[in-house]
């Protein structure tokens, strides 16, 4: 079947979102769709995507875009935002997400909007809902419900968790009414991390989804049915209903999950879910969790994903659905615009006067802050997500470095596990410097002493193989180092949930200074399809 599928003229291809797009959720309204992911510590946070064919996605906003909305200046990294679930009802879209670590700890909040592509609210806070996951189901008699995990009073093992429910008041903003556990893991036949829990209501039955079983190799996605929304709620008999686990190390689509379901306006269902492509050894993805799609059915009162496959494949028929036209990535963007593209993320709440597109038109100015990549904290540090296994990205610098300061091109995971292509004064000289971070350990790989009033700089991968260049003049690329091993980069190695950035990157090292770096430009290409 999966060679039919490639005959086709037209198929759906996985991922539907390339690179770094965890914990999907979706809605429909009329005939658009729209979906948001994750973001943990980045900021803009919560992206929002729109689609008309389920297929192809055009990023028209993010949810959080104003640093009076929320602040991540405390969040670790793979804290902060992540989990969301976006919704529609009666004119008003709802996103419910979870705001992790840092003060306070955990929180649950509601942000809304009259348009997804914003403005969106500031969050109304949930004082009273404990756990993460954090979701809304609108009934047919009116009454909305809330469901989300959390940890029990007695926690019996680590990780143990439960899925709860209670009626929210959309007009206070406020939860309401006595608490309904719906689910503990005893009755969920031995399953354990039980989290990411949605509703829907078909055929009189209200289906209660969760993934399960962590979010690596062993992660699934079940399903249960009640006639009465608190319950008591039927165990599927063929549960999981979809998994990677049993399919090996080497299948291409691995830690299937945190599914959401959506009905098009032709009555045909499809999950949106996350999954992983690793490469180069078992478990190295790179990309971290990227969010997948698959068709579903109901048969005897029970979904059943991708027919006939049981298994997300690289791509399935296009749904009954008129194709949905967006404009394709530029490979370059040469900062023309006085606000930043949406592909592109800070680190945490950002400062003011971080970076400005003002002060030299064309060209992006990044002020040299005393903060630095290794810190939990804001740094001048601007990047987008890795989005291919092969690719190559570069930029157009002008910098002069003084004292302590540095400027470049970084390859980024977390504070302890990245790359530094930069820029610096070492011993009164200019030097180009590739430093490696690993587990938080220093490593000068290579260096070369230039004197230049501009630089360009450029990193590229295939697979796990990375190579770092430079030039002085456009397009008259030197190799640095090549085949540098890039394994480290990703969630197996360094931990946590975020994926690989490629990013323009400034820093005082703990100075004082009014120094800034230009960058006229910033490529960024897939290689080698």
């Amino acid at each position: 079947m999966q060679q039919l599928y490639a005959q086709q003229e037209k198929v759906l291809k996985n991922p539907i979102l390339e690179g770094y797009y965890p914990d999907p959720s979706i809605c429909r309204v009329n005939d658009d769709y729209y979906l948001v992911c994750s973001t943990n510590e980045y900021f803009p946070g919560l992206p929002i995507f729109h689609s008309k064919d389920l297929a192809h996605w055009q990023q028209i906003g993010h949810a959080l875009d104003r640093p009076d909305q929320i602040r991540l200046d405390s969040v670790n990294p793979s804290g902060g935002i992540f989990a969301p679930t976006i919704r529609y009802h009666q004119g008003l879209y709802y996103i419910l997400c979870t705001r992790a670590g840092g003060d306070p700890v955990k929180r649950n909040f509601v942000i809304t909007a009259t348009n997804p592509a914003g403005p969106w609210s500031n969050p109304y806070w949930l004082e009273d809902a404990p756990g993460i996951d954090p979701s809304l189901f609108f009934d047919d008699d009116g009454r909305v419900w809330y469901t989300g995990n959390k940890t029990p009073n007695k926690e019996r093992y680590f990780k143990q968790r439960e899925i709860w429910l209670q009626e929210f008041d959309t007009k206070s903003m406020k939860l309401k009414g006595p608490v309904t556990l719906l689910l503990d893991e005893g009755a969920t036949r031995e399953a354990r991390n039980i989290e990411a829990p949605h509703i829907y209501k078909v055929n009189g039955y209200y289906y209660l989804i969760i993934a399960e079983g962590g979010t690596d190799f062993n992660h699934a996605v079940t399903v249960f049915r009640s006639k009465n929304i608190q319950g008591p709620y039927e165990i599927g008999a063929k549960n999981p209903i979809i998994t990677s686990r049993h399919l090996g190390n080497h299948y291409p689509i691995q830690n299937i999950g945190h599914a959401d379901f959506v009905e098009t306006q032709n009555g045909e269902w499809y999950t949106v879910l996350l999954g992983t492509r690793p490469y180069g050894g078992k478990g190295l993805a790179n990309l971290a969790r990227e969010t997948f799609i698959a068709p579903l059915i109901w048969e005897d009162g029970w979904p059943v994903v991708a027919p006939g496959e049981g298994k997300v494949l690289p791509q399935f028929l296009f749904p009954n659905l008129p194709e949905f036209k967006v404009a394709k990535p530029s490979v370059r963007d040469d900062f023309n615009s006085d606000k930043l593209g949406f592909q592109w993320n800070l680190i945490r709440t950002p400062s003011a006067n971080l970076y400005s597109l003002t002060k030299k038109p064309g060209t992006l100015r990044l002020y040299l802050k005393p903060e630095n990549i290794t810190e939990k904290a804001n740094p001048a540090f601007i990047g987008r997500r890795q989005q291919h296994i092969n690719f190559a990205a570069s930029t157009f610098m002008q910098f002069n470095p003084k004292n302590k300061e540095t400027a470049g091109l970084v390859v980024y995971q977390n504070p302890t596990h990245h790359f530094k292509l930069e820029y610096l004064l070492q011993n009164g000289k200019k030097v180009l410097r590739l430093t490696q971070v690993k587990a938080g350990v220093v490593e000068i790989l290579a260096e070369k002493a230039i004197d230049a009033k501009q630089l360009f700089l450029k990193v590229s991968a295939q697979g796990q193989a990375y190579a770092f260049h430079f030039a002085t003049k456009e397009n008259d690329w030197n190799l640095l180092l090549g085949n540098v091993e890039g394994t480290m980069l990703n969630r197996a190695t360094a931990g946590g949930f975020t994926g690989v950035y490629l990013a323009m990157y400034a820093s005082s090292n703990g100075a004082k200074t009014t120094n800034y770096a230009d960058f006229a430009w910033f490529d960024y290409q897939e290689l080698n399809k």
